[in-house]
Parts: C-alpha cells; sequence; structure tokens
C-alpha cells in the first residue's frame, strides 16, 4: 500500500551550488572525486558538492561519441540506443545498483528519403519539405493522389479545434480523399485512426494556430505514436499552409510520405539500490532515446547524464527508502517505455512507489527554469495527491538558491504520464523545448526573448554543443536535492 513518509525534519540547508563554467568532458570513474565517499551520509549540502557539472558533461560526452558512431542518432530499436543502454547499465552496475533491462516491441521510424506534397488542382503546386511540411512520424509509407476534405477545422487566432477527434466530425466524409486534419485536443493518433475508419486514403494535418507562437504556427512536432494502427500515409504542414488548403474549392492533392515503419524490440534501463525499504520506492526517470534525426544531447541526453551523476553519487549514500532509476525507451514514439514498465508492474508493485520524477530536457540552451505544476495553480491540470508537494520541494530549492522558476503544464508530453495515469505522485523538472522565451523570462533568467529554448528541438544539431552550463548545473543539485531528501524520510508528501 502506499505510504506517507516519516516526520518531516527541519535542515538549516545552505545548499552548495555547481560551478556553471564550461568543463570540458573528461574520463573520470564514478568514485574517484576527493572527499565523496561516505562523508556523504546524511547530508545533503555534501551531496551537492559531490554532485558536479563536469560528471554530467563526461556522460553528455558518451552519449555525443556513441551517437557520432552510429549514424548522428541514438533512436530507439537503433545500434545508437543500444550502446546508450550498455554504457548506463556499465556505469550503474559499477555503482554497485541492481540493474535489470526490459525489452518491449516497438516500431522503429525512419525517414528514408524526400517526401512530397503537391496540389494537383484547380493548380499545380509543389511544397517544400523541411519549409511547408515534413512527413509525420510513424506515418506509414505511402503515395496517394485524391481529393482533399477539411474535417471541421476551426481557423484564426484563439479557436479551440477538435478537428478529427471524433468519428462524427467524418460524418459524410467521401471515402477514397485525403483528410486535412488540424491539431488539437487529441492526439494525432486518434485523429487519424478517425481517419482510416471514415475511409480516409491518406491524411494532411496543420498546426492549430490559436495562438501566435511558433509552437502553433510551423510544422508541428508531434508524432503518430507506436500505437498507430490506421494504416495511412501522412504529412504535417504549417498553420499557413493548412488554413490556405482548407479555404481552396475543388482541392486535389498528391501525397507522398517516404518512411520507413519496421516492428523492433528496444528496452528500458532500471537501476535500484540494494538497500532501503522496497515498499517506500522513491523513483526518478529520464527518456533515453533520442529521436531519429539527431544524437539528442539536450532531448534527453541531458536528464539522462544527469540521473547518472546523480545515481553514482547518491550510491554512497546509506538511505532508509530505496531508490530506483529508470533511463525510458522510446518515449519520442509516443512514451512507450514508461507506459510498458507502470502496465506490467502489479497493483501492490505500484502501491510501493511513494513517487516519481521526471527529468526530461533540463539543460536547454536558451532555457528557462520550470518545475510540473502538481497543484495545479499554474494551469488547472493537477497531478495525484502529493504532486503539489513534488511542486513545493523543487520551488523550495530554486527560492533557496535566490533562482525565479515558473510551473510548466502535465501535458501528457513525457514520463510522467503513465504515473500520473495510476495515481502516482509525480513531479519534475523541464527548461523548455520548441516553446518561445517571453521577454520576462528573458529578463528573469537571461537568454534571447522571441526565440526558442531549444532552436535544436528535434533536430540534428542538437549536439554536445546544444546546452547550457548553467542550467545542467542548477538542474543536476535539482535532481539530487529532491531524491535525496524524499529517500532519507526528511521530506514528506502527502498522498492522501
Amino acid at each position: 500500500m502506499r505510504r506517507i513518509f516519516g516526520t518531516s525534519a527541519a535542515i538549516g540547508l545552505v545548499v552548495v551550488g555547481l560551478s556553471t563554467a564550461a568543463s570540458p568532458p573528461v574520463q573520470a570513474g564514478p568514485g574517484d572525486k576527493a572527499g565523496c565517499d561516505s562523508r556523504t551520509n546524511g547530508s545533503v549540502g555534501k551531496l551537492l558538492e559531490c554532485v558536479t557539472l563536469k560528471g554530467v558533461l563526461e556522460h553528455e560526452q558518451a552519449f555525443a561519441d556513441i551517437a557520432a558512431a552510429n549514424g548522428g542518432t541514438r533512436a530507439a530499436g537503433s545500434p545508437g540506443y543500444d550502446a546508450s543502454a550498455d554504457y548506463v547499465e556499465s556505469r550503474l552496475e559499477r555503482a554497485g545498483y541492481v540493474v535489470t533491462r526490459q525489452s518491449f516491441d516497438v516500431y522503429s521510424f525512419e525517414e528514408v528519403g524526400t517526401s512530397e506534397l503537391e496540389q494537383v488542382s484547380p493548380s499545380a503546386v509543389a511544397y517544400t519539405e523541411g519549409v511547408d511540411f515534413a512527413a509525420t512520424p510513424h506515418s506509414e509509407r505511402g503515395d496517394v493522389t485524391a481529393d482533399v476534405t477539411p474535417v471541421d477545422v476551426a481557423l484564426g487566432l484563439g479557436n479551440a479545434s477538435t478537428s478529427g477527434c471524433e468519428a462524427a466530425d467524418f460524418a459524410g466524409f467521401p471515402a477514397g480523399d485525403i483528410a486535412l486534419i488540424q491539431r488539437g485536443v487529441c492526439t494525432f493518433e486518434i485523429k487519424a485512426e478517425n481517419a482510416a475508419a471514415a475511409g480516409a486514403v491518406g491524411v494532411v494535418f496543420f498546426n492549430q494556430g490559436n495562438t501566435a507562437d511558433a509552437a502553433r504556427q510551423g510544422i508541428p512536432a508531434v508524432t503518430l505514436g507506436n500505437g498507430y494502427t490506421g494504416g495511412l500515409p501522412a504529412v504535417s504542414t504549417t498553420y499557413a499552409l493548412g488554413a490556405d488548403l482548407a479555404q481552396t474549392p475543388g482541392l486535389s492533392m498528391r501525397l507522398f510520405a517516404n518512411v520507413s515503419r519496421v516492428r523492433t524490440t528496444t528496452e528500458n534501463v532500471v537501476a535500484e539500490t540494494r538497500g532501503g525499504d522496497p515498499r517506500n520506492v522513491v523513483m526518478a526517470g529520464a527518456h533515453l532515446d533520442s529521436v531519429p534525426e539527431g544524437p539528442g544531447i539536450n532531448d534527453n541526453g541531458s536528464g539522462s547524464a544527469a540521473l547518472i551523476e546523480v545515481a553514482e553519487q547518491i550510491a554512497k549514500v546509506k538511505l532508509p527508502h530505496q531508490v530506483r532509476f529508470a533511463w525510458w525507451g522510446a518515449e519520442e514514439a509516443g512514451l512507450v517505455g514508461s507506459t510498458h514498465y507502470v502496465t506490467s508492474l502489479t497493483a501492490a508493485q505500484r502501491a510501493d512507489i511513494e513517487l516519481y520524477l521526471n527529468f526530461d530536457m533540463i539543460g536547454s540552451p536558451n532555457y528557462g527554469l520550470f518545475i510540473y505544476d502538481g497543484d495545479g495553480s499554474g494551469f488547472g491540470l493537477t497531478g495525484p495527491a502529493g504532486s503539489d508537494d513534488i511542486e513545493g520541494l523543487f520551488e523550495r530549492y530554486y527560492a533557496e538558491r535566490g533562482i525565479p522558476s515558473e510551473p510548466t503544464a502535465f501535458t501528457g508530453r513525457s514520463d510522467y504520464q503513465a504515473f500520473i495515469n495510476n495515481g502516482i505522485p509525480s513531479g519534475g523538472l523541464f527548461t523548455g523545448a520548441e516553446g518561445v522565451k517571453t521577454p520576462a523570462q528573458a529578463a528573469k533568467w537571461g537568454g534571447t526573448a522571441g526565440e526558442a529554448y531549444d532552436p535544436c528541438y528535434h533536430s540534428a544539431c542538437d549536439g554536445i554543443d546544444n546546452l547550457s552550463h548553467e542550467a545542467l548545473a542548477i538542474n543536476a543539485d535539482a535532481v539530487a536535492y529532491a531524491v535525496f531528501l524524499y529517500a532519507s524520510g526528511r521530506e514528506v508528501i502527502n498522498a492522501g
């Protein structure tokens, strides 16, 4: 059964910060930091001294080297991912953890060549891949030419598009047409499955356009997901192009998704302490896979590397609660690894997990310092009971350093979702993806207003230089701070 931690202790903490100066990657072992042995016991301040930016960057460099040796990617199901999992396993076994690798099936998706999108009538227009459109991740391969029918679109700023979310949206849809569907409310997978059931031969998705934010105007960075079974080829376009197509009478188009989608097997890597109460598990995770397009050194080498560094240092601390770290596979395919893990547990095993902490993109180069909004005060999307306490702990960490933070919504875009769905208190940190930094945020944290938090999000340029060392330093400490305080019983959550 789920338990509430024991009495909270006042700790009178003085937080010791990491050096944020850029450090070259080094080849250091997990136990060679002077003074970072048994003296970490019982002291969160000492633990934070031992968790270093230098250590995090060592792991980041290892991931970059692995990607470089394996076609520039660490995507799930690829040799680069397998080598990344080997690296994590070897480091955690050396640190003394019990390490397991949990295999599961996943679809390996790849763009194998140039995709095409052309207007056939009322006039001939060829659109540019990467500027106007892109193949939708986890589309099936296909080349179709057909009339195009818009599906319940809602154009203009402030719209709340539910285009394609319900079977009723396709009432009267002509079988054999290409469906033109707008982003919004439900997943692309649901929309495409509904289109397939209505007899569509392909899908053109376009962005929502409900705000002026680039994330809602450009080519949407979303996926059909690993569970997609609609069998249709699909591409995604900018809002401007989609809105234009939706208002073009007599529209026929050719859609060619030049992709490969093959079922394969990949793994999660899970490491847990040999000691501590297994009925009171503190769990922290980060996804290990990149997108096929790049090495994923921020997304999510940053969370994965910080987790290795914290795990290696906290292994030297005797804690009353068991600590379990996880490196998830196939997050980019639709949270596949974490979902498989949680659903494979028995009800009793899920109840033993006191809380889950998620770290996905914590070193974005144009960073914000965001905490998942467990109490719903920022976005109205609350986590399970106890998630508010996790948010409060991270808020306290930033406040003790005199660093401003902001909430970020539980939008279902990362691996906390399966834990939330099963009533496990959840929280974590995020430094931003394709969203755009505001002037107020630039005044808080520095960086450049009007640019994405991570301009290399889901791109080939997400390499070793695509990191803020300052954000990594701050957040690696935050990971250690939260894991230690919960696993030591010095911090309580009220799980109801």
